[in-house]
């Protein structure tokens, strides 16, 4: 089963060398795609200069499910893996896609990230959403079988957060079954907790946008999103009482969940419209054909 592997990258030219290395010691037989776009630190130059890269792609969008629909369209393999360029894979990762994939249609696996503090460990998360069991999967470390990504479209390049998790509602309901083995693992060495600040506009519009367009406006989805902005809010207030937020902050954070997630209702009603059929894809892989600004292909 031949394996290609897309690395998605923008403006992080050492972590990218790193994760060739990587590829390269532990994956030799792999075609490896990057997808960069666009950096400003020179890495096209540094993949130019390397021996273990099969194609360059370079883009002038940066949504990173834009990038991953650019490195299927240049793929080969019939097996296709997506790992970010922050990542290493192991030693055991070649071996744990080829066997996962042989009865299940995605497979993923921990990231597990080196901190002053200790080792941190993502686990297999699924949940149950009107009626369906959906597992997600990692999305800087996943493989698929080439016809299930042909099934899907690809990504939905609506989306510029939550893109692999749209995926898994999708190989949810179309009864593709995502594999999660520990053996299939990736290495981020960091040295700080890798925080940030929570972008709402888009985890409120993405998330109101992915579950209206996958199951329809129901009252199971009307539950979980507010089940999610009562969460959130309720952590806010409580940020407010240590004096660690203002007030103000609060009530814009709120002015913009409401905003979001109605304009992610609307545009997932639309979409649901666009594309009644399995994949529920309307702005996949096959909607454009201009993503690449320049292609190398040494193979």
């Amino acid at each position: 089963m031949s394996l290609s592997v897309v690395v998605p990258t923008l403006n992080a030219r050492d972590e990218l060398a790193d994760c060739l290395d990587a590829l390269a010691e532990h994956a030799p037989d792999a075609e490896v795609v990057v997808v960069n776009g666009p950096s400003a630190d020179g890495t096209t130059g540094m993949v130019q200069d390397r021996a273990d890269v099969d194609v360059l792609v370079e883009l002038a969008d940066r949504s990173i499910n834009c990038a991953r629909n650019a490195g299927l369209d240049h793929a080969t393999g019939e097996t296709v893996a997506f790992v970010n360029h922050t990542l290493s894979v192991c030693d055991t990762w070649c071996e744990a896609v080829t066997d996962g994939l042989v009865d299940s249609h995605a497979v993923t696996g921990p990231t597990r990230t080196q901190l002053r503090a200790g080792v941190e460990t993502e686990r297999k998360e699924s949940r149950e959403i009107a009626g369906t069991t959906v597992t997600y999967f990692n999305p800087g470390n996943v493989a698929f079988r080439r016809e299930t990504l042909e099934e899907l479209d690809g990504f939905d390049e609506y989306l510029e957060v939550g893109g692999a998790r749209d995926a898994a509602h999708r190989l949810a309901l179309g009864g593709f079954e995502v594999r999660w083995d520990d053996a299939m693992h990736v290495r981020q060495e960091l040295g700080a907790d890798g925080g940030r600040e929570t972008d709402w506009d888009w985890k409120y519009r993405s998330l109101s946008y992915r579950l209206v367009k996958n199951y329809g406006f129901r009252p199971t989805v009307v539950r979980r999103l507010l089940t999610h902005a009562g969460r959130d809010a309720g952590g806010e207030l409580r940020r407010v009482a240590r004096g660690d937020s203002k007030p103000s902050t609060w009530l814009g954070a709120g002015k913009d969940v409401t905003v979001n997630l109605a304009v992610g209702l609307k545009d997932g009603l639309v979409a649901r419209r666009r594309d009644a059929g399995p994949r529920r894809n309307p702005r996949g892989r096959s909607a454009r054909s201009d993503r690449a600004v320049t292609v190398y292909d040494w193979r």
